[in-house]
């Protein structure tokens, strides 16, 4: 039993990542795919694919890499956690890095990435940053 998932999903990422493999297998749930899908349209990752096998389905999540084969992801990091969630109304939400990365958030609206809760003018959950 995994006691957060969405850190077990990044920690999987960044392992993978440190490891150079060309994908990795997540186990599925629908905020992992919420978050895959915004890696997607972010550009972090090539693409992501429902995989079921049985009665257990995995997400599996094709990683990216730049020229020298370089991770396109240089640190993804989790915020918010069981034991200590956080939250942020609209005009809080923090830039990450200036504006160079994301923060991805849960919100009444849905996940989405800070700068579109910004714009939308509603705050949530803040779930992970990424650069």
């Amino acid at each position: 039993m995994i006691s957060d998932p969405i850190a077990d999903m990044l920690t999987r990422l960044r392992n993978a990542m440190t490891a150079r493999h060309p994908k990795v297998d997540v186990p599925s749930s629908k905020l992992k795919l919420e978050v895959a899908r915004i890696l997607k349209e972010e550009g972090y990752i090539l693409n992501f694919k429902l995989v079921e096998e049985g009665i257990a389905k995995t997400i599996r999540i094709y990683l990216k890499y730049s020229t020298g084969n370089v991770p396109v992801i240089s640190r993804i990091e989790r915020i918010s956690r069981p034991g200590c969630r956080v939250y942020v109304s609209g005009g809080e939400i923090p830039r990450v890095l200036g504006g160079l990365g994301i923060n991805i958030l849960t919100t009444s609206r849905g996940v989405m990435t800070g700068s579109a809760a910004r714009k939308s003018g509603v705050g949530g959950e803040i779930l992970c940053q990424i650069w």
